[in-house]
């Protein structure tokens, strides 16, 4: 965008009045948040909570899992912008009432998630486990490489993060297949979407990977029945949601050596606690809900441009349906 045009449309937006930004989250730097958004929004007045002021100027909340009650004095609120890709903690909420919910998709986010994805599978697929434990041991333990193309990964839920994970691994050379509730056509990938195809499409897999967003349907969704298809020894994945998972059935599941092994991101209680037997599975490796991060100097742009947007009467970007959850 030139400077002129930029200045035009700063000029537009002081004219017109925006109004101010709540802005809420326990782990996000507010100010970081406030330098990007004034990059784009130089006159947008931005209140971290609790310092709300008057909460009849606030028409715009950007926030991540807001506590109960968080909405109720916001009156005149116009759009709420989710910090993160997942909006399970925005839908079905008496304190929240109709408008447009947009959630983030930048580049950064998008980046992140994929290099995760792309290291956990990779982990597995280059035996990495059994050179831990060697190390471990002192001991000097050769595995044979195996092609990338005999290790079929199946990625559950092509939304914009699984799918960009599954094209990056099919772009390595990996087996990839993805399921999806739409039909999808992605490059390398075999897609499925019919129900019936589910057994069929998590039978013949190395590694399961789990992209599912959190909506009433998806809940507890990979349980006893998904772990007993996948083939004895199959590793499981989950960089999405832990709710998404029966914990109980997946810990039954690498107890029994069902499952050879897991990558946890995300769980039912986080943080995990410390007396939870997944710390104590030498199959499971666990990282702290870190698997994608929303990167404020990539995403404010987008922002900006939802409140553009809603103030001059549009829809949002990146807008979700609170009833699907996604």
């Amino acid at each position: 965008m030139s400077s002129g045009l930029v200045q035009m449309r700063e000029a537009q937006d002081e004219e017109s009045g925006l109004g101010a930004l709540v802005f809420y989250s326990e782990f996000d730097d507010p100010a970081e948040w406030a330098d990007a958004l004034r990059a784009y929004l130089p006159e947008l007045d931005i209140r971290v909570w609790p310092e709300v002021g008057e909460v009849s100027e606030i028409h715009y909340a950007l926030v991540w899992r807001p506590p109960s009650g968080f909405f109720e004095p916001f009156e005149a609120l116009k759009l709420v912008v989710n910090l993160g890709a997942g909006v399970d903690s925005l839908t079905g909420r008496p304190d929240l009432p109709d408008l447009p919910i947009s959630r983030l998709s930048d580049a950064g986010m998008v980046a992140m998630m994929r290099s995760y994805i792309l290291f956990a599978v990779t982990r597995y697929a280059r035996d990495i486990p059994e050179f831990e434990a060697a190390k471990r041991l002192g001991e000097w333990r050769y595995i044979h490489p195996r092609p990338l193309s005999s290790t079929k990964v199946g990625i559950l839920g092509l939304g914009i993060l699984g799918s960009a994970a599954a094209e990056a691994l099919a772009w390595l050379g990996y087996d990839v297949r993805g399921f999806d509730r739409r039909e999808k056509s992605l490059k390398g990938v075999t897609s499925f979407h019919r129900e019936e195809d589910f057994g069929a499409f998590l039978g013949e897999l190395d590694i399961l990977v789990n992209m599912l967003p959190l909506t009433p349907d998806t809940r507890s969704r990979i349980g006893p029945d998904v772990f007993s298809a996948l083939p004895q020894g199959a590793k499981f994945i989950n960089a999405s949601r832990g709710e998404v998972v029966d914990e109980p059935a997946l810990l039954e599941a690498l107890s029994s050596g069902h499952l050879g092994g897991a990558t946890l991101d995300v769980f039912w209680q986080e943080p995990l606690p410390k007396d939870h037997p997944f710390w104590a599975m030498e199959n499971v490796f666990i990282t702290p809900h870190l698997a994608s991060i929303t990167v404020p100097q990539d995403a404010a742009r987008d922002v900006a441009e939802s409140i553009r947007r809603v103030h001059g009467g549009e829809r949002p970007l990146h807008e979700v349906n609170p009833k699907l959850g996604y």
